[in-house]
């Protein structure tokens, strides 16, 4: 799976366009709330200014569909990473035209100049010819390094490179190296922790592991539909019926391949009027009670599944982590994780930022920026952004 990287070319006064992922999270004024994914590019960014490269950036944020948004202005991710990197990256607002163009004229040795929101044309996200025309007139060399857009085929992923030669940046070097072996001969006993909401997107996921790992854990509200198929009731936690005979297939085929499911053996649920958030088995589960976390016997389940493993894969917290009294699963499960030796890796959704929210952070030796791109690519799909890259 290795890609001609970075490392690959000359660089020195060549016009580079670097495609990066700074769709970071903003707060109700627009300020940025979390840079992790800004940080995450600065190895590639510093390797290029030492390289005496002329680097264009390009970036989304946000889901502006093709028009013009002055809240998903790029103008706060410039003044980021100018800060960051201590040298101005000037924003070109037109983000395709003359004046953009000119700007990249300009950029010297070891400089950068960044586009406006790419998603602010509708030629990205459509993959437009026309548009990835006018993307690679700003480079010689076209450098890769959004891995979290890599499952979709949108002109500055797909379009550009098919344009221009085209490298991996230092990111997506590392995120191919570190999720590879959960895919390509993982080291056993392998383990999957699986958890958080979206039942239906979650189905495909746990059915790639069946056969690959030895044993997947299930929480969070992916768990409802599983005791449901077992003939527990769950009160009034969300559970879709119809997942029901899919949720039975799952069962089967991962018993027949050998991959054991570990599912929730006790709750922490809360009901109307109640004194607070109680703990139930799967059993017993009041009528009137909707659980929001994993309960402690099967906290201590989950973490003697864990001991002894040599890769975890995670994604998805065990239970309501936003409120404190329902994190405590999560944490106690993950934390266990940094006393057990092996290859630790969470990704998908926003696995970082609730990894240090619940001070967990040290559990894991990589966390992948990319959401449904990490999770396409450990479930053995193509990435369109990433096989069009030639290879090493």
């Amino acid at each position: 799976m290795a890609k001609r990287g970075i490392g690959d070319v000359a660089l020195r006064g060549r016009r580079v366009l670097l495609r990066v992922d700074f769709n970071v999270p903003q707060d109700a004024t627009g300020q940025i709330a979390d840079d992790w994914r800004i940080r995450e590019a600065l190895p590639t960014l510093n390797h290029l200014r030492a390289a005496g490269a002329r680097t264009v950036l390009a970036t989304h944020l946000g889901r502006p569909h093709g028009q013009r948004d002055p809240r998903l202005s790029l103008k706060p991710i410039a003044r980021r990473l100018s800060s960051l990197l201590g040298q101005p990256v000037p924003l070109a607002d037109d983000l395709v035209g003359i004046h953009a163009l000119e700007l990249s004229a300009r950029v010297e040795n070891g400089q950068f100049l960044m586009l406006e929101n790419l998603r602010f044309h509708p030629g990205e996200e459509a993959n437009d010819p026309a548009f990835a025309g006018e993307l690679a007139r700003f480079g010689e060399v076209f450098v890769q390094d959004a891995f979290a857009v890599l499952h979709r085929a949108h002109a500055s992923t797909v379009g550009v490179a098919k344009r221009l030669p085209s490298v991996a940046g230092l990111l997506v070097e590392r995120e191919v190296r570190e999720l590879t072996p959960l895919v390509v001969d993982p080291a056993h006993p392998y383990a999957v922790l699986i958890g958080g909401a979206k039942v239906a997107d979650k189905l495909p996921l746990l059915a790639s592991f069946c056969g690959r790992a030895d044993t997947i854990l299930i929480g969070g509200a992916l768990a409802f539909p599983f005791l449901a198929a077992e003939g527990h009731a769950t009160g009034t936690s969300p559970m879709d019926a119809t997942l029901l005979p899919a949720v039975h297939e799952l069962t089967a085929r991962a018993a027949a391949a050998g991959t054991t499911l570990v599912l929730p053996s006790d709750l922490v649920v809360d009901r109307p009027g109640g004194a607070g958030p109680e703990v139930a088995a799967v059993e017993a589960i009041p009528p009137d009670a909707a659980a929001h976390d994993i309960g402690p016997a099967t906290r201590a389940r989950f973490r003697a599944a864990l001991a002894g493993t040599r890769t975890v894969f995670w994604n998805g917290p065990l239970g309501q982590t936003e409120d404190p009294r329902f994190a405590l699963g999560t944490r106690e499960v993950l934390g266990a994780l940094t006393g057990i030796p092996g290859h630790h890796v969470a990704g998908g959704g926003d696995s970082q930022r609730a990894a240090e929210e619940l001070g967990v952070l040290g559990a894991f030796g990589f966390i992948s920026t990319g959401g449904g791109a990490s999770l396409e690519f450990v479930q053995g799909l193509e990435l369109p952004g990433l096989a069009v890259l030639p290879d090493a």
